[in-house]
């Protein structure tokens, strides 16, 4: 079984969305990444090494939603999960969530989101690994 780092809530700005004032002028959109690994080493011996650095972690978001425009935030939420489970060997998994909460809906909404998982088995399972 592995344990849980958790980073909810990061406000990144964007440049995300299919229609041409969303590119232009941008937006908020706020990130959750759960990541899966084994933290039993880094606990026992209080080593940074040994466990993901969320701080990392972070950056790693920040940078993707930051970066190159996206119409959809489906590509921004697989390039951030496929980018953590290539920069962090760590991890068994990951699951990021990016959140688009001026999503350009004509209704009063809660939240309009895009869940991407991915992990070392179904890399594995497609020939990735």
């Amino acid at each position: 079984m592995a344990d849980r780092i958790e980073l909810r809530g990061l406000e990144c700005f964007g440049y995300h969305g299919v229609f041409p004032e969303e590119k232009r002028e941008g937006q908020t959109f706020l990130v959750d990444l759960v990541c899966w690994l084994d933290t039993a080493p880094a606990a026992a011996t209080d080593d940074l090494n040994l466990t993901i650095n969320y701080a990392e972690l972070a950056e790693l978001a920040i940078s993707v939603i930051s970066g190159d425009s996206r119409d959809l935030i489906e590509t921004v939420a697989a390039e951030i999960a496929d980018t953590a489970l290539n920069d962090f060997s760590l991890l068994h998994a990951v699951e990021v969530t990016v959140h688009k909460p001026s999503a350009p809906i004509p209704h009063t909404f809660a939240d309009v989101a895009v869940v991407a998982r991915r992990s070392r088995r179904g890399r594995a399972a497609q020939g990735g690994l």
